[in-house]
């Protein structure tokens, strides 16, 4: 038997190929599928389970390809209404592969629907457990995002304690536990950066798993603190559960090479977003005009969602030469599946063809603290309210990127603002949502907060503006 963990960092998200005597199960799997089936023709085995642990919020799963490729079932657990055919599980249901098996455990919480797929050894041990958003390393899974109107969060919690009391923590301490995120999910709040672990360990670390917890106590801990999620989270889960386009017709659709004049007529015609996903410090020297930049090598996916609000948004690329398959994949990944083309060769070619371009000035901290010495400037922290509450520049104003539509009001068209993040990626992306809803007035400080701390020149403060954190 083997296990292995797929892990995607720049999705937190851990996928899993288990493997037993030729045959083959798949659980979470990415939107991507060929190497699952890859792999399973590499090691001469068959896929014969798709095992799915909940509707996924943060991702478009590829259980619907896979079971299309392979002739592999779809497995849910109990609740489970889907809009294609799945095998919808009962609770303590066994599925055998190769000398071992799956139990199913139905641990409603993070959604009614939620399961874990307890691994059963060939001499009858319980020997691993994949759970799915029920338990992370460190955490449990968010229990806000499945609400309905006879279902709030706090019954919701409830059902969580009661899985976990009852189903989890009855396991033997030596059983591995494999979550489906870890750090840097926003399925989340307090993720190890640990992507496995013991689950005795979890009983002794997790605060969730404490011992004599009550459900009241469980409650207010695991509903206390919890960002807002998302906006494309519950597009995800309409598409998981009713189903999407093949990954091969989205990949073909996006893969459409285009001229500057096609790419121009193309945006005028459609409407569609200028995703530009070229680096902080290439775009502001030069970019197409109202084009939004989300760098390609950062939390990508993540912030398009965050940032872009309908997944049906048409979206044309800009991107370093040769990576215009990967932002397609990764947008796909997150159910941005209208991509209708790339800008061929790069912007380098929007320049030769006399098209216009836009820039947006960056200095450096030392620049900014000489600024500042001359005179009174605006200046805006755009990172999250936990970071600013920990320390910033005193007197910066705090306007989260995460909340940049809400918060537009608050920034200022008639001054100019000195706009920074931690290091540099959500700075820019603010910086070109601005200019693209008319703001010219704003300069980027390059490095972030992190150049900030480091150059020493700056009063830096842990207070927290009541206001803002109001805001936010």
């Amino acid at each position: 038997m083997k296990i292995e963990q797929i892990y995607t960092g720049c999705l937190a998200q851990g996928a899993y190929y288990i493997e037993s005597e030729g045959e083959v199960a798949v659980i979470d799997p990415l939107r991507e599928v060929t190497p699952y089936i890859e792999r399973a023709a590499k090691d001469g085995a068959t896929i014969k389970y798709v095992f799915e642990t909940h509707f996924h919020a943060d991702f478009v799963s590829g259980h619907l390809d896979l079971s299309q490729k392979t002739g592999a079932p779809i497995v849910y657990g109990p609740n489970a209404k889907t809009g294609f055919e799945a095998h919808i599980a009962t609770d303590g249901e066994e599925f055998p592969l190769g000398k071992v098996k799956f139990k199913v455990l139905h641990t409603p919480g993070h959604t009614m629907e939620s399961t874990c797929y307890l691994l059963i050894d060939e001499n009858g041990q319980e020997k691993a457990l994949f759970s799915g958003d029920t338990l992370f390393i460190g955490d449990v899974g968010r229990p806000d995002l499945a609400q309905k109107s006879d279902l709030t969060i706090n019954d919701l919690a409830g059902h969580l304690y009661e899985s976990l009391r009852n189903k989890v923590m009855t396991l033997p301490d030596d059983v591995v536990v494999y979550p489906a995120h870890g750090a840097g999910s926003a399925c989340g709040k307090n993720m190890s950066k640990e992507t496995t672990d013991l689950l005795g360990n979890q009983k002794k670390f997790n605060y969730a798993l404490r011992a004599n917890m009550t459900k009241e106590e469980f409650i207010e801990e695991v509903t206390n603190g919890l960002a807002k999620p998302p906006q494309y989270f519950p597009q995800n889960v309409k598409m998981n559960k009713e189903g999407y386009e093949s990954i091969d017709v989205v990949m073909e659709r996006g893969a459409q090479a285009l001229s500057a004049a096609a790419f121009e007529a193309a945006a005028n015609e459609t409407g569609a977003v200028i995703l530009d996903t070229r680096g902080a410090q290439v775009f502001n020297k030069g970019f197409i005009p109202n084009s939004i930049n989300i760098g390609l090598k950062g939390d990508f996916a993540p912030w398009v969602g965050a940032l872009v609000p309908d997944v049906k948004q048409e979206i044309l690329l800009v991107t370093e030469i040769g990576q215009e398959e990967e932002a397609i994949l990764r947008l796909a990944r997150v159910g941005y599946d209208n991509v209708i083309g790339y800008l061929e060769g790069g912007i380098e070619t929007w320049g030769a063809a006399g098209q216009e371009v836009d820039t947006i000035t960056s200095i450096t901290p030392d620049e900014l603290a000489d600024k500042m010495a001359e005179e009174k400037v605006m200046v805006i922290d755009v990172r999250r309210p936990s970071e600013f509450s920990a320390e910033h520049i005193d007197g910066a104003k705090s306007l989260p990127l995460d909340y940049i539509s809400e918060l537009m009001a608050e920034f200022p068209k008639d001054q100019t603002m000195y706009i920074h993040c931690a290091g540099g990626y959500r700075s820019m992306i603010a910086s070109s949502i601005l200019k693209s809803r008319g703001y010219d007035n704003l300069i980027d400080i390059a490095g972030g907060f992190a150049a900030i701390s480091k150059s020493g020149r700056f009063t830096l403060t842990d207070y927290v503006c009541p206001s803002t954190l109001k805001k936010s």
